[in-house]
């Protein structure tokens, strides 16, 4: 095996958990997954590496190896393990507060919160430079219509990217720096949904963020010492050589890369420190890398919220549901229901990992332990329970701050906060008043808070079993063409539904242009761990799972407005429904239709409620269930077209048969419409 030397080596000297020494000539050993050997490099490798906290003898032998490992590439001058307690965190909250990288917010109305204000080029996720790193292009991306630009998927070859990471990037990455060993599981630990990785990084921020959104520290050691367990994810991650602009924030954006290697379980991640770049365990992990093991071990990895709905009756049941980032997703997960009676709880705003058990239910966690949420827009009006999680023991990155140490963001100004009063420095340290035509926070700031602080928190939501899932939900921003809810005529056409998904571009990526529609297949085009078309026919053979109790699949749109050509000149078209708390309402047609209520009749696109079937009693004001509901021809035989030529671009040799199918009856049916 390679490297499988400097094992031996490492247990014949017997390294004590406060130093690692080691020859001079383990220079010429090569890295795991590389082509060449260190010497070729030139680099110039140090002896010895202090364990500064922690212990070595906490990991096992496979993890201990993979630490050695990257730190001889890596050369940090010392090593930390993580343990995950309160008085380690704290520590590296106080190292970060005097290094600026955090600011504390001390307003009373929030405990323990902090703020991070990152370099101005190192704002959100980076799609065109994150890669999935296969031998065969063909087993990470579909093939594409000659003379055609793929979208779903980026792909480098192993070696190619290796000699990226190993020559380019990493040597001496984090030289004159901390190297933090971060244990987390995926999922409850123990579970058998669970999954486990190490993320190595430079970045206490990373740290800290980790130790929020999943189960971190001596926990997860203790239990793969005591279990035996040797599969984990590898993670690394380095902020990279250079400093940026913000000494506060050093990154590298000029030369960041992410890279997935699905076939031997690890991800690579260089230069920089935000959310989703950096926070491994998240998209890297719970979504790419375990999207293609949930291919291989024939379960569910999406990009899905879950929550529990419950009627006046008390009968309770479990609904996931897919949209792009910043489409409503949290805000659904933690909906307060405008009708009476009825009660929503969450088990996660993100993720869902979904395997069906030996009964033939489908049974989802969510596999992290907090949320990362989009801030503006969040209030007491639009995500209640979110807003009173978030005053609490939270990490807060890109939002404006008040001379008194308050925090601002767009959407709260409801708030008890008097802007005339006060003064607010945007996210990006600059004066901000009303006037400004700048935003105080940046579209894309979150909130990094523990998901045991939520009011509604599910009191199943750390099951090892997991929730029965009952509906699945698909949808996106759509202002035109698409009705408020509709259902799937079978598994299938459902299939069909989520591999078709269009919705508006968001502020999560980089890439897009804002208010442009573009296909996002089950919200997980920037997520899939291999080939689009192969995972589109997972999807189908979930379908023939023995026994298999499949739920219902859903379509919803809460953005659709009204018709542009029908306004006076000049005037925008408003939202057509209310959202947010309504959407209870929905909800509620999708509970009977889980128990078949003879509440829905044929459409051309699917079932959707009979008149009088959806409950709108005390709407105020009225709605135009005419146009919410309107499904017309014109709109649809251009959305069809787009379908089509989607899969004919991007799919030509890949999307199933059954898909195919699918299309030509939607086709056929909207072509015979009146």
């Amino acid at each position: 095996m390679i490297f499988s030397s400097l094992r031996h080596l490492f247990l014949l000297e017997q390294v004590s958990a406060s130093r690692l020494s080691y020859l001079t000539h383990m220079a010429s050993t090569q890295f795991i997954g590389g082509r060449r050997r260190a010497s070729e490099y030139g680099l110039q490798l140090k002896r010895t590496f202090s364990v500064i906290h922690g212990s070595l003898d906490w990991l096992t032998p496979e993890a201990r190896e993979y630490v050695v490992e990257k730190a001889r590439l890596c050369q940090p001058e010392n090593i930390h393990v993580c343990d995950g307690s309160e008085a380690e965190n704290a520590a590296l909250v106080d190292q970060m507060v005097r290094a600026g990288t955090l600011k504390k917010i001390t307003s009373d109305k929030f405990e323990n919160c902090y703020l991070a204000l990152t370099d101005k080029r190192d704002i959100a996720r980076v799609e065109r430079k994150t890669y999935i790193c296969m031998e065969k292009e063909k087993d990470a991306c579909p093939t594409v219509r000659f003379g055609s630009k793929a979208f779903l998927g980026n792909w480098m070859s192993v070696e190619s990217m290796d000699f990226q990471m190993n020559r380019l990037r990493f040597p001496n990455s984090m030289a004159g720096r901390t190297m933090y060993v971060i244990p987390f599981s995926m999922g409850p630990v123990g579970s058998p949904l669970a999954k486990y990785g190490f993320e190595l990084t430079d970045s206490p921020y990373v740290v800290s963020s980790m130790r929020i959104m999943t189960r971190m520290g001596k926990s997860v050691l203790d239990y793969l010492q005591q279990s035996g367990e040797k599969q984990f994810i590898r993670c690394l991650h380095s902020v990279g050589r250079s400093l940026g602009m913000l000494s506060s924030w050093p990154c590298d954006p000029e030369n960041t890369l992410i890279a997935h290697f699905p076939h031997r379980n690890e991800v690579c991640s260089y230069g920089s420190g935000y959310g989703g770049n950096s926070l491994l365990g998240k998209k890297c992990f719970a979504l790419r890398l375990a999207s293609s093991l949930a291919q291989r071990e024939m379960w569910l990895a999406e990009h899905m919220l879950i929550l529990g709905i419950t009627n006046p009756e008390g009968k309770k049941k479990y609904i996931a549901a897919a949209f792009p980032s910043a489409c409503g997703k949290t805000n659904l997960a933690m909906l307060k229901p405008t009708l009476p009676g009825w009660k929503v709880e969450c088990v996660g705003d993100d993720i869902a990992w979904m395997r069906f058990d030996s009964e033939g239910n489908l049974r989802g966690i969510n596999p992290e332990s907090g949320f990362f949420g989009v801030v503006p827009g969040t209030s007491m009006k639009t995500n209640p329970y979110a807003m009173k999680a978030i005053h609490k023991n939270t990490i807060f990155t890109n939002v404006a701050m008040t001379k008194d140490g308050d925090a601002y963001w767009e959407g709260m100004e409801d708030e008890d906060l008097d802007l005339d009063e006060v003064e607010v420095t945007s996210w990006d340290h600059r004066r901000w008043t009303r006037e400004s035509e700048f935003t105080a926070a940046h579209k894309n700031s979150r909130f990094c808070s523990p998901a045991h602080q939520l009011e509604i928190i599910d009191p199943a939501w750390e099951d090892p079993k997991g929730v029965p899932i009952e509906a699945i939900l698909f949808g996106g921003r759509r202002e035109r063409v698409v009705p408020l809810v509709y259902e799937s005529n079978d598994w299938t056409h459902g299939v069909f539904t989520g591999a078709s998904m269009r919705s508006l571009t968001t502020a999560a990526s980089l890439e897009g242009t804002v208010r442009r529609v573009n296909h996002d297949p089950f919200a997980m085009r920037p997520f899939l761990g291999y080939n689009c078309g192969q995972y589109f026919q997972h999807w189908l053979d979930m379908g023939k799972v023995a026994n298999a109790k499949l739920p219902k699949i859903f379509y919803v749109n809460w953005f659709r407005k009204e018709e542009r050509s029908k306004l006076p000149g000049g005037q925008d078209p408003k939202f057509l429904w209310p959202g947010f708390g309504e959407n209870s309402r929905v909800l509620e047609w999708i509970f009977r239709r889980t128990d078949n209520e003879d509440v829905a009749i044929s459409s051309p696109i699917g079932l959707v409620p009979k008149y009088g079937a959806l409950n709108i009693e005390g709407l105020t004001p009225a709605v135009d269930m005419e146009n919410l509901f309107a499904i017309r021809k014109d709109d649809w035989v251009r959305e069809v077209q787009g379908i089509r030529e989607f899969f004919e671009d991007q799919l030509p040799e890949d999307l199933p048969g059954p898909l195919w199918t699918e299309l030509k009856k939607l086709e056929d049916r909207v072509a015979s419409m009146p």
